[in-house]
């Protein structure tokens, strides 16, 4: 009765989302064998690679293995991968994780906001605590962020905030009609004009190469065909926006895809002559916008598919504050960055990676046979003690023994590494119809990871890559590779909920379905939407008016006084805006021995010409193309890296304020310049 009660309780919500998680029990026996490992197992009643391996006893069928059950996802995987994956699972249960350790650390505890307070915590990491908190700061800065807004995204704010207000009882808190504008003003019958026009824009706009953007795999003549064409992300319009469009426009398609590597989409991003932007590419005060904004127009993407996101917050817990393994991403970069400057992602694994991958990537299963747990165990300590003395001996260490350091680096991270906060909205992104808007919301979760998470995440999907890469001799395919690390990204400590066998399983799967588009599409996840871009573009407009209209009083006082002074007018020289006009651009290198230098604009001259430009001019200093990058500075920007794909012209139309600045690229990871340590 109480099993069936539980159940009932979890399925109340039917668009809600479940977060569930996996968590290790020593109370539950080992299975009788695992794969490559049998030296190390004792025996068992129970195999966890049917799923069987909670706190509670769940009833199985005649072959002793649980009913399948398919996936909410479309492009679910079969049971056969599926098996790798539970698999895994013995194999983390039965590496006796945390057994012995000397300082037991606190697990993750999980809290549900509120009504009303989540809603208010979310507008607060939006940037628009002043709507319910008058004494919030940056109340101008919030204004300039809402001129922004589109209507979904706007949709979005209201329903949070008319939330807030009907649980509210204080008086003073504004009604939303003034904040998005009453209707049958001037102001509104403009704006509404506008977003026809915009809405039939979209409709023009939406259909790329024959097919529609954000039907993605649908059915239809190109399901039948035996390859995928290659289908654009549109990036000039909001991700929610077609999402509404596509669910006013089109009927629901089924997308029927099988579960081999090739069937996924070969999507692509669009070309931009303004340039993609890349995470890292922006300065701290616009990535702060573009955090607000990606979390707006998420918001708006998952209400658009009525799937309803209640986040979870991570009660406050002791970690540990030095060490390696079980140590916070932040606490560990800092140490690491005392020792190397602008360290980006762990020593600690740049090193397993660049062990794992000097051993060759060619060996048979690897990532999936484990190492010895014992000897992993053993090499845990030493690396604890003599990592950073530069005493360990990496020659020793046996290449599957690295592989499982490295995901148990992953595992015993004291806060997962997608974080409490939106690991459902990592889980939600497959119930979104297509596969167009999945991918869509993948990119807005990633871009809202923190930045250490985000690094390492990056990093870790790139070798995840490169081993894929070596396909044909090691078998470790995108599905291989996927079903083994999923256990290892998504199960951490902390999790107490029991839950139903068939959600263990819908979990199982969805997990891994997440892990293979991580991997499949990392080129596209990791770059910020043009939308996002030119939203902070205007919201730095707008910010940079009230600037001046409250600076204009002052300016016209000293310019009355300069004419005063200089009765006769003299020859300015030919301001940088002046420059371009008459055909070519000046560039500046401040920290080279060539710190200025004029280019000739032309319709094809793009950054990478720039800087080949510059460095074609003698210098003393000696410097590759690679470690330069050419910055877009001010204007409607604080400051941007430019792609080296970037036409500089359209460019220059987009932000004709801007100066361009050569600078040394902020240093990136690179296994092959790891630091001695010692």
């Amino acid at each position: 009765m109480q099993h069936e009660s539980r159940n009932m309780n979890r399925q109340q919500d039917a668009k809600g989302v479940i977060l569930t998680g996996y968590f290790s029990n020593s109370e539950v026996s080992p299975p009788a064998s695992v794969v490559n490992n049998a030296e190390e197992i004792e025996s068992s009643s129970l195999s966890r690679r049917t799923g069987l391996y909670s706190v509670q006893s769940r009833p199985k069928n005649a072959s002793g293995k649980p009913p399948h059950h398919c996936c909410n996802s479309r492009d679910s995987l079969d049971e056969l991968f599926m098996d790798e994956y539970w698999t895994e699972v013995e194999n983390i249960t039965l590496s006796g994780e945390g057994k012995g350790d000397a300082e037991p650390q606190d697990v993750v505890q999980l809290k549900l906001p509120d009504e009303g307070e989540q809603e208010k915590a979310w507008l607060t990491e939006a940037g628009l605590a002043p709507l319910f908190d008058e004494s919030a700061s940056d109340p101008e800065d919030m204004m300039g962020l809402l001129f922004t807004l589109t209507r979904t995204q706007a949709a979005a704010v209201e329903k949070r905030f008319e939330t807030i207000r009907k649980r509210s009882k204080q008086h003073h808190i504004p009604d939303v009609r003034d904040i998005f504008k009453l209707p049958g003003t001037l102001e509104s019958k403009e704006d509404d004009a506008k977003s026809t026009e915009r809405s039939e824009n979209r409709k023009m706009n939406i259909t790329t190469h024959g097919q529609v953007v954000g039907q993605g795999n649908g059915a239809g003549p190109s399901e039948q065909s035996v390859s995928e064409p290659e289908t654009d992300i549109n990036l000039e319009l909001s991700f929610s926006d077609q999402a509404l469009s596509y669910k006013e426009d089109s009927k629901t398609s089924s997308e029927a895809l099988t579960d081999t590597d090739d069937t996924l989409p070969n999507f692509k991003l669009s070309r931009d002559k303004t340039g993609l932007t890349k995470m890292g590419d922006l300065s701290p005060q616009d990535m702060k916008k573009v955090h607000r904004l990606v979390l707006i127009e998420m918001t708006a993407l998952f209400d658009t598919a009525g799937i309803d996101l209640k986040a979870h917050k991570a009660v406050k817990l002791k970690v540990k504050e030095s060490g390696l393994f079980g140590v916070p991403l932040a606490t560990l970069l800092e140490q690491d960055q005392r020792r190397q400057p602008g360290t980006k992602v762990p020593i600690i694994l740049q090193r397993l990676i660049f062990h794992i991958e000097e051993e060759g990537l060619d060996t048979e299963w690897l990532l999936r046979i484990p190492g010895s747990a014992t000897r992993v165990k053993a090499v845990h300590v030493e690396l604890e003690g003599k990592f950073y003395e530069g005493l360990f001996s990496w020659e020793s260490l046996k290449q599957h023994d690295a592989a499982s350091l490295l995901k148990l680096f992953i595992r015993e991270l004291p806060h997962p590494l997608l974080t409490v906060e939106y690991l459902i909205a990592f889980m939600a992104v497959l119930k979104l119809p297509t596969k167009t808007q999945q991918l869509q919301a993948l990119n807005l979760v990633v871009l809202l990871l923190p930045e250490s998470s985000r690094d390492v995440l990056k990093a870790l999907m790139e070798f995840l890559q490169r081993v894929i890469d070596h396909k044909e001799q090691n078998k470790m395919t995108l599905n291989n590779v996927a079903v083994v690390m999923a256990p290892n990204i998504f199960m951490f400590k902390g999790f107490r909920n029991k839950i139903s066998m068939q959600q263990e399983l819908s979990m199982a799967t969805e997990t891994a379905n997440i892990v293979r588009l991580l991997i499949r599409y990392q080129n596209l996840l990791w770059t910020i939407p043009k939308f996002i871009m030119n939203q902070v573009r205007k919201q730095n407009t707008e910010n940079q008016k009230k600037i001046s209209k409250e600076r204009a009083m002052r300016k016209l006082l000293k310019k009355i006084a300069y004419d005063r002074e200089k009765p006769e007018k003299q020859k300015k020289p030919p301001s940088e805006a002046d420059s371009s006009s008459q055909g070519f651009i000046r560039v500046q290198a401040p920290q080279f021995s060539k710190v200025s230098m004029a280019v000739q604009l032309t319709e094809e001259l793009q950054a990478f010409d720039v800087l080949s430009h510059f460095l074609s001019q003698k210098s003393s200093v000696s410097v590759k193309r690679e470690d330069l990058c050419l910055y877009e500075i001010g204007g409607n920007i604080k400051e941007r890296c430019l792609d080296e794909d970037t036409y500089m012209k359209d460019l220059l139309e987009l932000n004709p304020s801007a100066k361009w600045v050569i600078k040394w690229v902020i240093q990136r990871w690179d296994t092959h310049t790891l630091p001695a340590m010692s």
